[in-house]
């Protein structure tokens, strides 16, 4: 049934409307939906029937999901996402590369590396401007929890042990042993947290957004869609590519999310961070923990 209150006026007012109502949507309408949100640099240049061949749904249902969010049609819908094309000239990054899939052995490292950037220029567009904004929820926070697990546990454990180097109110949510209850307790109003999950998502990661929502604590998602479990009730919601020719998913785009929100927030603590550092360099360095030449 078509919305009857007014049409979003903005991408982000269409971004949060859209996973208010994602889990009330038909099938069609979620897959239709998901894909909008997460290729928007796409939706502004391409034709409606090129987007629903990639979306794997009927064009029709792009005209109906229009009217469904309020819009008088598609053409009103996709308006939104030529007015963030036009106001971010990076987002033009998105179609800078396409992933390489063949089987020939001698052009393998080139289409390896070809994935990776492809990676990094899709995953740009999709969050640079909504990264600040989670770095100064990150820094304000009392303390910030993060968490990663299976294949995401490398880049919850690269932003933790980053984010030590100059605070001590920050904690890696393990869950090991069957601990992870009384990690979850610890969340509190005051705090942030990081949760990085990807297709197929992890139960984990999805409770621990869950406790953090309750909690009334900032959730920020580090994924790989609008509409994934643990973005749909984020505060801030990250995106990043791992598209891979291999078996495994590429990590580099998130490695770069990770690294950069690291920056953000010692870029809003200034010197105060800087100092930190330092210290703990030369703490790191008189005990030993570094060989020197």
């Amino acid at each position: 049934m078509p919305n009857t209150a007014p049409p979003p006026q903005t991408f982000h007012a269409l971004e949060a409307s859209i996973r208010e109502r994602f889990t009330d949507m038909r099938p069609q309408f979620q897959a239709g939906a998901a894909f909008l949100l997460d290729n928007p640099g796409e939706v502004a240049v391409s034709t409606m029937r090129a987007l629903s061949q990639k979306a794997q749904v009927q064009p029709s249902t792009f005209v109906r999901l229009a009217q469904y969010l309020g819009f008088a049609g598609w053409a009103e819908l996709r308006a939104l996402f030529v007015e963030r094309l036009a106001g971010d000239p990076k987002a033009y990054a998105f179609k800078a590369k396409s992933i390489v899939r063949r089987s020939n052995s001698d052009n393998l490292v080139a289409e390896l590396f070809a994935a990776q950037r492809a990676n990094l220029d899709a995953s740009e567009p999709k969050s640079a401007d909504r990264m600040l904004a989670a770095a100064r929820a990150m820094a304000k926070a009392r303390h910030v929890h993060i968490a990663g697990f299976r294949a995401a546990f490398s880049i919850s454990f690269l932003l933790h042990y980053l984010y030590r180097l100059f605070r001590t109110s920050v904690s890696l949510v393990r869950g090991s042993e069957g601990s992870i209850d009384l990690e979850l307790r610890a969340f509190a109003a005051q705090d942030a947290v990081v949760v990085i999950s990807f297709a197929p998502y992890s139960a984990e990661a999805v409770r621990v957004a869950a406790a953090a929502k309750e909690a009334g604590a900032r959730l920020i998602a580090l994924t790989d869609s609008a509409v994934a479990p643990i973005a749909l009730k984020a505060d801030h919601c990250i995106l990043f590519s791992h598209e891979s020719t291999s078996f495994f998913p590429s990590m580099a785009a998130a490695t770069a999310v990770a690294e950069s929100l690291i920056e953000l927030v010692i870029s809003i603590e200034d010197d105060k961070a800087v100092k930190r550092i330092e210290l703990a360099e030369e703490a790191l360095h008189r005990t030993g923990a570094y060989v020197t030449k």
